[in-house]
């Protein structure tokens, strides 16, 4: 019995450490906000001049070569529609956005021409 109580907290220490490893990625790294979609984490960073899409998998930077992004970004009424293109291993456009407080922005990621995901972002 005691070694049946010895063994569950063994695998609970266990779970416990990948789960807080797998919080740690979901960190931003560039000052932006994450969103998880089919264990990819997506960083969007934004300001009144550019939007940037980070990719990872896994905690390393995901090639983003034959990737891009169209973004929707929903202010108040106003709505912009945004294509990011690969540049410096992040998807990226520079434009004037018209961003606030509880902006929501919507990316649909695509690659070779196919959508890989959806990801959903509120901005702060």
């Amino acid at each position: 019995m005691k070694a049946m109580h010895i063994l569950l907290a063994l695998a609970l220490s266990i779970s416990g450490t990948a789960m807080a490893a797998d919080n740690h990625d979901a960190k931003p790294m560039h000052g932006g906000i994450v969103s998880q979609a089919k264990d990819i984490h997506y960083e969007l960073v934004t300001s009144a001049a550019k939007l940037q899409l980070y990719v990872r998998d896994h905690g390393k930077p995901a090639d983003v070569s034959g990737m891009t992004a169209k973004i929707t970004l929903l202010t108040g009424s106003e709505k912009q529609d945004v294509e990011l293109l690969p540049v410096d291993g992040k998807l990226e456009a520079s434009g004037s956005f018209k961003l606030a407080a509880g902006t929501k922005a919507v990316a649909v990621v695509s690659k070779g021409g196919k959508s890989v995901a959806s990801v959903r972002f509120a901005l702060k």
